[in-house]
């Protein structure tokens, strides 16, 4: 029986998957369930090896259906210390749909509630990495959808565990190449244990070279051996959960709070106002990506987001009040830059239309002159529902902080008046442009914003073109200005006036319908960067201290996904992000590029 096109598999006829592209079986006809306990489970020594363990990294080059993941979840489930903390990541270049993944785990009714959680959540196609949680195991899986030594070189963890799984090594010889096998050595911890069903010669010599010892086991079904490997060394000793504070209670620290409590962190919040009092205080926000062609970083770094955003919100309870938003085009160059953008592999597969002017025009509701793209993941969302829910697993402090404090005992936030607001480990800069009270070198500058509010009985579906054009629960929200080094927060009549002049742009007739209604606004800051990049990263020269800031207009796109990078970082876990997206989002790149500057030999006149 054939595929569908976009599908890598094929199945037979037993209604079992193979390989369309490697023409090999996905797992045992015998029993591929079996076969994962005993070759890569107990492989392994789990659950022996994390027990008494806090936390617990497992690396998996070929997810395939999930199967693996799948038994060591509910392995996890089982016997993970309270608290522990699980992390996983898995390489895919060739990812089968959904559909596929539930047909194929089907096959084991005894597993049912986790397969249906895991299919619920199943990753996208799109290239890059995926994030997918399972907070209430404790436990999280990061997929790469690239090529094998692609993803080792782009991941930052370290292993405890490795299923080598990839397809047989005569079928597909780049998954078992020297350059992976050196990649699967670099990212192991100290003591890891690797387990596969071959016993190929290559690849035990190729264990072999990169420092494990390696030794053939009594095989499974009518495989007669299979390898475990180990290398030399212990497990490093694990330090008690950190106390962690987070200075400011928009979009940034409440995703902040959000990321370390799935981590299993101690998290206090210190909010000077209240939550949302700066520029995430807006009665709706529009999620949308930085739109840039060509996929270089900037790009995989903003559809990433995107993806996980999406992901996060539609799990929060009350937070999405829309979903699908078009982007209009704008200048000559458009046109062509939205046809890369459509074609590019960032996004999902037919989640992102390119509208010619007259579809445009039907999704507007009114004339248009120009085409666009439909993001059907847009999202409109509701920041007070999404602050309520993410900061509720936090201890709340309403205080200002005037002062850190270094100490032996970690971090101490200090009052005005000298008085002690909390202790940390680890102490979140997620306060805005106020971060440079206590990084001055952070390269921060405020952004004013005035938006224009209009209440409705019929929200408008959301658009972007100069302005935007979002719903709220009970009307619209319209602008918004945009003026650096503007720090004034009054609503202005003459902004209200720029705003409508925005929504002309976008929606005529919609403009000339609202001119003489009664209309609200609120003007806050928000910090950029000179890259209009956000930082996201601890804060050099200053152990323990992290910043999320610098989020300019896509605070509600990037927040989750760049606090998940913060919080891991902090906590010693691997992020989510690629290592070269990292980079671009790194506190200390700018110094970074000033040094290199300095250290490049100067030319001849």
């Amino acid at each position: 029986m054939r595929p569908d096109d976009d599908s890598p598999v094929l199945w037979d006829e037993n209604g079992l998957p193979r390989s369309r592209l490697f023409d090999d079986v996905y797992f045992s006809a015998h029993d591929g369930l079996a076969e994962t306990r005993a070759v890569f489970l107990a492989g392994c020594a789990l659950p022996e090896a994390w027990a008494g363990r806090r936390r617990f990294t497992a690396g998996e080059l070929g997810f395939g259906s999930g199967l693996n993941i799948l038994a060591l979840l509910d392995l996890w489930a089982r016997t993970r210390e309270p608290g522990a903390q699980l992390s996983i990541f898995s390489v895919e270049a060739f990812p089968m749909p959904a559909e596929d993944a539930a047909r194929v785990l089907a096959h084991w009714p005894e597993l049912a509630s986790l397969a249906e959680r895991l299919v619920a959540r199943w990753p996208r196609r799109a290239r890059g990495f995926h994030r997918i949680a399972f907070d209430e195991i404790g436990a999280r899986l990061d997929l790469a959808v690239m090529d094998a030594a692609e993803a080792l070189a782009a991941w930052d963890g370290r292993a405890d565990a490795w299923f080598l799984d990839g397809f047989s090594p005569a079928a597909n010889p780049g998954m078992w190449s020297p350059e992976v096998l050196a990649g699967v050595a670099a990212h192991s911890a100290p003591g890891a244990r690797a387990a596969t069903f071959t016993v190929a010669g290559a690849v035990r010599r190729g264990l072999a070279e990169q420092g494990f010892a390696v030794e053939k086991r009594q095989g499974f079904g009518r495989k007669r051996e299979r390898l475990e490997a180990v290398l030399p060394g212990a497990p490093t000793p694990e330090s008690a959960s950190p106390r962690v504070a987070i200075v400011g209670a928009g979009i940034a620290g409440a995703a902040l709070a959000r990321a370390f409590a799935a981590q299993g962190a101690q998290v206090t919040v210190i909010e000077a106002e209240r939550p949302g009092a700066g520029g995430s205080g807006n009665s709706a926000a529009l999620v949308m990506p930085r739109l840039d062609a060509g996929g270089a970083a900037v790009a995989q770094l903003y559809a990433q987001a995107f993806a996980r955003a999406c992901d996060v919100y539609d799990e929060t309870l009350g937070a999405v009040i829309a979903r699908g938003a078009l982007q209009l085009e704008t200048g000559p160059k458009d046109p062509s830059r939205f046809d890369r953008i459509a074609a590019s592999d960032l996004f999902e597969a037919g989640r992102l239309a390119r509208l010619a002017v007259a579809e445009t025009a039907g999704a507007l509701g009114e004339d248009a002159e120009v085409g666009g793209l439909f993001l059907a993941d847009g999202r409109v969302v509701a920041p007070a529902a999404v602050l309520d829910a993410w900061l509720a697993g936090a201890k709340q402090v309403r205080a200002e902080v005037a002062g850190l404090e270094r100490g032996g005992d970690g971090w101490r936030l200090i009052g005005p008046d000298g008085e002690l607001i909390a202790s940390a480990d680890r102490v979140c800069l997620a306060n805005g442009l106020a971060a440079q009270a206590f990084a001055p070198n952070l390269p921060l500058s405020p952004v004013r914003g005035q938006i224009s509010l209009v209440r409705t009985a019929e929200p408008p579906p959301a658009v972007m073109g100069a302005g935007y054009l979002i719903p709220t629960r009970d009307g619209l929200v319209f602008g918004a200005t945009h003026d650096r080094d503007d720090t004034d927060t009054a609503v202005r009549p003459d902004d209200h006036a720029r705003n409508l002049a925005l929504l002309a742009q976008v929606r005529p007739s919609l403009a000339a319908e609202l001119t003489d209604r009664p209309w609200e606004g609120r003007a806050s800051l928000r910090a950029a960067c000179p890259d209009f990049l956000p930082l996201a990263g601890a804060v050099s020269g200053q152990a323990g201290l992290f910043v999320l800031s610098g989020l300019g207009s896509r605070g509600f796109c990037a927040a989750p996904l760049l606090a998940e990078h913060v919080a891991a970082q902090a906590l010693g876990a691997p992020s989510p992000l690629p290592a070269p997206l990292a980079a671009i989002v790194d506190p200390a790149r700018f110094a970074k590029r000033s040094a290199r500057r300095r250290s490049e030999p100067v030319g001849e006149a």
